[in-house]
């Protein structure tokens, strides 16, 4: 298998990243062990959760799958802070208050001395982005933290952060972790040359577009808001339901064809599209299912063709998209009509 280098590090990772927003809820415990130890099994040496994660369930049950199996070592693993994480008004948010208190409690449930990855799960458009990094910084110079990113940051305030750490010699950010799918390829205008030219990892959130991209949703079904029992947009509320435009589902309705022509399911074809894109380290491929988690490892030591990378290209061109994956973003204001 082809593991990837984290940004500028030396730290080599796997080209599939698992994540663990399942786990905890809707997948129960006893599942999301079993899937985070046939990850390991399988090659995956890179997790991602987060502390909001089922209110820290997702962290708990990963602590505890790698406290079961003695793989800690083994594993580059990841986590977020900046969501509410109680009700109090410094609970969440990424003042340095929050970030040093959080990171005691991620190391808590998690089960581990470090967090090889911690990341600033969204920005904030009123707190000096010096405060946030020199809470960064103390973390990693104490040994707590190995390396820090960001996660759905506008491209300008990666830029920021960026140079707001060359100038005060604080710890950088080595990645960023965005939306990006084949509905969704906005960030291929700004963030993956900025990316590119500064040697930062970009890590995609959502590359199945949350299940739009498995072909789980017909168009009759997004006209009539009726939605399979079960499904992301079922059971979510109207943030990711306005995602699964008439558009995008005819967009997933051909990769289901291109993918039953290759022998392979939808949800394999769209997470290789997704791995082999230019400036892409490890997309987050979130499991529900062992069946899911089954359909991301078909696709680990696959390389996407040139052929079949023009086809995806004339489904939705470059730089653009039919369904808004940045809607969770108060920077991000433009909405698809799609």
């Amino acid at each position: 298998m082809e593991f990837r280098s984290l940004g500028r590090t030396g730290v080599l990772v796997s080209p599939l990243c698992l994540g663990a927003m399942n786990f905890g809820g809707p997948t129960d415990e006893a599942e999301s062990i079993a899937i985070i130890d046939r990850a390991l099994e399988a090659g995956i040496n890179f997790v991602d959760t987060a502390n909001v994660y089922n209110h820290g369930e997702s962290e708990r049950i990963v602590g505890v799958a790698l406290k079961r199996n003695g793989l800690r070592e083994r594993v580059v693993l990841a986590t977020k802070v900046h969501g509410g994480m109680g009700d109090g008004p410094n609970d969440q948010g990424n003042s340095r208050y929050h970030i040093i208190k959080a990171c005691e409690d991620s190391l808590a449930r998690l089960q581990t001395d470090h967090i090889d990855l911690y990341q600033l799960h969204r920005p904030s458009l009123t707190i000096p982005q010096d405060e946030t990094l020199r809470a960064f910084d103390d973390l990693v110079r104490q040994g707590k933290v190995r390396y820090i990113g960001c996660s759905t940051h506008p491209a300008w305030m990666v830029m920021e952060a960026l140079a707001t750490s060359e100038r005060l010699n604080l710890a950088r950010y080595i990645s960023e972790q965005p939306p990006y799918n084949l509905l969704d390829r906005r960030i291929e205008n700004e963030l993956i040359p900025l990316a590119v030219k500064h040697g930062m990892a970009i890590l995609p959130w959502s590359p199945l577009a949350g299940g739009i991209l498995a072909g789980k949703y017909t168009v009759e079904m997004v006209v009539g808001s009726q939605f399979p029992e079960g499904s992301r947009a079922e059971r979510s509320g109207e943030m990711f339901r306005v995602r699964v435009t008439p558009e995008g589902v005819r967009v997933a309705a051909r990769v289901q064809e291109m993918a039953a022509e290759r022998g392979m399911s939808a949800a394999s074809l769209a997470t290789l599209w997704c791995k082999d894109q230019p400036g892409v380290t490890s997309p987050i491929v979130g499991p529900r299912t062992m069946k899911h988690l089954e359909d991301a490892l078909a696709v680990l030591e696959a390389r996407l063709s040139e052929e079949d990378r023009v086809l995806f290209d004339a489904l939705v061109h470059p730089g653009n998209a039919v369904a808004d994956f940045h809607n969770s973003n108060p920077w991000m204001r433009a909405r698809i009509t799609a």
